[in-house]
């Protein structure tokens, strides 16, 4: 089978990588070609076009470069003809995914949205594009399947979620393995800086919380980079907290030597969670862009531990609430009150018990699409 995959964030390029092992381990005559990142090349992927070429954050970011996404949306649809796969897999990415979808429709491809869309939060209307559009629908969240089934009468399947085996398996490898000689992964007390992979988060929120560093001088705080972004963009920002360190390419490592994690929302609050690290969430986006999210998102959280949960599992500072001090406070709480450690801690199992219901998501989504491209 001829796949093409698209995924368009880092999140997407870790769940696309293990759903393709697997995929290439259910059937090894596979083959792939589609956008992604180093993960998903690694796995067996022929990457087109990086994921880091396509992030843009934000209402206003996103016109600020309608230009070049209009022209990735015409690269990729020409790509697609000429690779003339079996299926197309869209991984999560929907302002884009959804638009290739509606044209592979046209096309006669048989086209899997692996991670849905978040219209649960907004952008209801987009039902009516993958009722249409989408062949199969796989989700993660398990709230997702009785919000399609009961909401829209549309059919899903839960698969699980993909992050819990993933992050056993770095535990397990992570514990058996002492940090190199001379790095700051040896120091006992650390605290994880996950600004996001980002250009834009990452300057909206990492001065912030290296700002707050300064009130814990008993912690190493070190920043886990993005690999898409080089030393020479961080380096600015950092060179006057010389308590600060960073890492690349070992954030799990990182996370499970952490005593507490400052975390700019989006999949790495699950992962923290997932390796039991006390967290604050934090979110800064543009003026207008922040002004036009409160209009449309209707989530009562921004965070998907809260989200899943359902109820204010770790603390969220949102855009004016994302200070000094308030970080400052927040962080003793989970660095210093006991009980509170150990409530956290009770509310982290409950969501791993939650997440690991259905096993292994991506063995079981590999298991599915293979069912229903052969069927």
């Amino acid at each position: 089978m001829r796949y093409y995959i698209i995924a368009g964030e880092a999140s997407g390029d870790l769940h696309g990588s293990n759903l393709v092992k697997e995929l290439i381990n259910q059937d090894p005559a596979s083959s792939f070609r589609g956008w992604g990142g180093d993960l998903m090349e690694s796995a067996g992927v022929e990457i087109v076009k990086h994921y880091r070429d396509l992030a843009f954050m934000g209402f206003a970011e996103v016109i600020a470069n309608l230009g070049t996404i209009l022209n990735n949306l015409k690269f990729c649809k020409q790509d697609i003809s000429q690779y003339k796969p079996d299926a197309l897999i869209l991984i999560d990415y929907p302002g884009f995914n959804l638009r290739i979808a509606k044209w592979a429709r046209k096309q006669g491809i048989k086209t899997i949205y692996y991670i849905s869309p978040q219209i649960w939060a907004w952008k209801e209307g987009r039902i009516r594009e993958i009722r249409t559009n989408i062949d199969k629908m796989m989700v993660i969240l398990p709230f997702e399947e009785s919000y399609y089934k009961d909401k829209w009468n549309y059919e899903v399947e839960y698969v699980g979620h993909p992050l819990v085996p993933v992050i056993e398996k770095a535990k397990n490898e992570v514990q058996l393995t002492p940090p190199e000689i001379g790095s700051p992964l040896n120091d006992k007390n650390i605290i994880a800086l996950l600004p996001g992979s980002r250009k834009q988060e990452i300057l909206k929120k990492l001065p912030i919380m290296l700002e707050a560093s300064k009130n814990f001088p008993e912690y190493r705080f070190i920043i886990a980079k993005a690999s898409s972004l080089d030393d020479a963009f961080f380096q600015p920002m950092i060179e006057n907290y010389p308590q600060v360190r960073s890492i690349r390419n070992k954030t799990y490592e990182l996370l499970t030597r952490s005593k507490a994690a400052l975390v700019t929302s989006g999949t790495a609050t699950l992962e923290t969670a997932l390796f039991g690290v006390p967290q604050v969430v934090c979110y800064k986006g543009s003026p207008i862009s922040y002004a036009i999210a409160k209009r449309v998102i209707k989530v009562k959280y921004i965070s998907l531990v809260n989200l899943i949960m359902d109820r204010p599992i770790v603390k969220e500072l949102i855009q004016q609430d994302l200070t000094v001090e308030n970080i400052t406070s927040e962080l003793r709480k989970i660095t210093g009150d006991p009980e509170n450690i150990l409530r956290i801690q009770k509310d982290y199992r409950e969501l791993k018990q939650l997440l690991e219901k259905k096993g292994n998501a991506s063995v079981k989504a590999a298991s599915s699409i293979l069912k229903f491209v052969k069927s």
